[in-house]
């Protein structure tokens, strides 16, 4: 029954945002308003608050107040673009290799990394970005089927899963994590790499207002990829 509460709360709560009755840094109810309202315990309404602060659909002043999240430009160390139009803008050709497109039982890195239960369905793709017909980015995509259910249906040499995702579940948020990785031999393959090259990981984690919609584990060689980013203070 408290997962049943927990679920309604957050619905609740996100139907008045996707309505508009609730607008950008309007106060939503408290945690004590929450209990009385659903019956439940604080425990519950704190839970579900917790996870809407967490995704960034609400922000929490301490002392004052939880309220509906404004949608914030992109400032942030990485910029998500779609590695088609990175390619692209070199003046490049880019070519992809889908490799697999699947349904399957989420293991416990993959639920947690969702926001999802262990063993719940989730949907899954690999594809190969080429640049001038030669490997690029190997990317290993779960994605959440509850806010994406026609994933599998679409077409992946027609538009990235970047591009699909951010126009079915526009980005409200992102978090990255970045470091230097030695191939397994099946990535190898798929980089037509050497074992001794080193390669660089991105693992991405994504939100859109109704949740997590998709962790990436995206993989570069070493000799053909770097990282930039610029700093502007305002």
């Amino acid at each position: 029954m408290a997962q049943a509460k927990f679920a309604q709360i957050k619905q609740f709560i996100l139907s008045r945002i996707e309505t508009r009755e609730w607008q950008e840094n309007d106060r939503v109810p408290s945690e004590n308003q929450l209990t009385d309202l659903f019956a439940c315990s604080r425990m519950t309404a704190r839970r579900a608050l917790t996870e809407l602060v967490d995704s960034g659909v609400l922000e929490r002043t301490q002392g004052v107040g939880t309220f509906v999240a404004g949608l914030k430009s992109q400032s942030s160390l990485l910029a998500i673009r779609n590695i088609a139009d990175e390619i692209k803008d070199r003046g490049h050709g880019y070519s992809v290799k889908p490799l697999e497109l699947k349904l399957i039982d989420a293991s416990v890195a993959e639920a947690n990394a969702l926001g999802l239960e262990v063993g719940s369905p989730v949907f899954y793709s690999v594809l190969v970005h080429c640049e001038q017909g030669l490997p690029l980015q190997v990317e290993e995509r779960f994605v959440n089927p509850k806010l994406v259910p026609k994933y599998l249906e679409q077409d992946f040499t027609i538009q990235t899963p970047h591009e699909y995702l951010s126009a079915v579940a526009p980005l409200t948020e992102a978090r990255h994590t970045v470091e230097a990785i030695m191939a397994h031999e099946q990535l190898q393959q798929r980089l037509a790499i050497e074992a001794t090259e080193p390669c660089l990981q991105i693992l991405r984690r994504t939100w859109s207002r109704q949740g997590v919609v998709s962790f990436a584990r995206l993989v570069h060689p070493g000799s053909k990829f770097k990282l930039t980013s610029a700093l502007v203070n305002k």
